[in-house]
């Protein structure tokens, strides 16, 4: 008897083994609409989790050959996305960046269409309008390590500023241009951008900042960075390229740190840009995107055919991933992740190809 009920939790448990397993197979990017109300001219820059019921995604609406279009923001319930009134916001442009250090302290940054900097706060209860640093154009906000940082630029010169009581604080900036940040704490801060020598990466500690070239290549850039420790760093944007017929498409650069030195990463697609990284639960990488991904097919006519969207990393390994096809749009042009807090799950937003050489807002999710 004793025997036989072995047998029998044996086979029971390889039997959930195998449905786990089958099911994390079968796991992918699906498509997730976006509300009724966001009319077809619209696109997403960013978005920002919390949780499996609440995140947040800016981008514009309405937007024309000639027309800036309107501010955009969604936010996600846990069963679908809502189009937010913005009260007082009257003014015409979009989004373009949202951060938060909790789910009562959330920034968006937008240009207006004279070019403008704008700077919205919701505080848990509602969005309003914000100082924003005087005569800065603002691009990005990060926050990390409860601490929020703006990306921008003042009469023509890169430009960071870190929030500092009720005000911005300009802090010393890397030489060449910034693109992403990822702090880590006051005295610990990676940023990702480029030069006249080619991508770099720059390490605040607190002092100062330590930069490396870590692609010479011509035209080569980084816009995101992914600090996992202080021996493991990821970087990825684009290879750059010299000459060439226009449009010839680029390959994407990863890169890696491992406390002693950068090096080049190898991923499972020929051309596109990386446009985004994001950590797993433990806070390792956990999957990479890559806007306007192809790769070589040799003997196929064109010999350029799509490559994979998302790759997952493992540890070891990537392992790629499409976005599935969505009726009447094309493929994305920008895939920028947000991975929701203690899950497996992670949002993509950005803007595809629309029907009739447009364009329209893609939001996916995997998980």
């Amino acid at each position: 008897m004793a025997r036989r009920l072995l047998v029998l939790a044996l086979a029971v448990a390889m039997t959930l083994v195998a449905l786990v397993t089958s099911a994390a197979a079968e796991l992918s990017w699906q498509h997730v609409p976006v509300p009724e109300q966001v009319r077809p001219q619209a696109g997403l820059n960013e978005a920002v989790a919390f949780g499996p019921d609440q995140a947040w995604a800016v981008g514009a609406d309405a937007v024309g050959r000639e027309a800036p279009g309107f501010p955009l923001l969604l936010r996600w319930d846990g069963t679908a996305w809502q189009r937010q009134n913005l009260p007082g916001v009257r003014w015409q442009g979009e989004l373009l960046s949202v951060a938060a250090t909790s789910p009562t302290a959330v920034w968006a940054v937008g240009r207006d269409s004279a070019g403008g900097a704008r700077l919205l706060r919701f505080d848990g209860s509602a969005w309003n309008e914000s100082r924003a640093p005087r005569g800065v154009v603002l691009t990005r906000v990060v926050t990390g390590g409860g601490e929020t940082w703006l990306i921008g630029s003042r009469d023509g010169a890169q430009v960071l500023l870190r929030r500092d009581g009720n005000g911005w604080r300009d802090m010393p900036v890397p030489p060449g241009a910034v693109y992403g940040l990822h702090v880590l704490a006051s005295g610990d801060v990676w940023a990702a951008g480029a030069s006249n020598s080619g991508a770099t990466v720059s390490h605040w500690d607190g002092q100062e900042w330590q930069q490396t070239i870590v692609s010479g290549f011509p035209r080569a850039a980084v816009g995101s960075v992914l600090a996992v420790s202080p021996t493991e760093v990821w970087a990825g944007g684009t290879a750059g390229f010299v000459g060439g017929p226009v449009g010839k498409p680029i390959p994407p650069l990863l890169v890696r740190f491992d406390g002693e030195a950068w090096d080049r990463v190898a991923v499972p697609t020929d051309f596109g840009s990386i446009s985004s990284l994001a950590p797993a639960t433990s806070g390792e990488l956990g999957w990479v995107s890559v806007a306007r991904s192809q790769k070589w097919a040799p003997g196929e006519v064109p010999p350029i055919v799509p490559g994979p969207d998302f790759l997952a990393w493992d540890g070891e390994s990537f392992t790629g991933q499409s976005e599935p096809a969505v009726a009447g749009e094309g493929e994305s042009w920008t895939l920028r992740l947000a991975p929701v807090p203690g899950t497996a799950t992670v949002w993509s937003v950005g803007r595809a190809d629309g029907p009739q050489g447009a364009f329209a807002p893609r939001i996916l999710r995997f998980g």
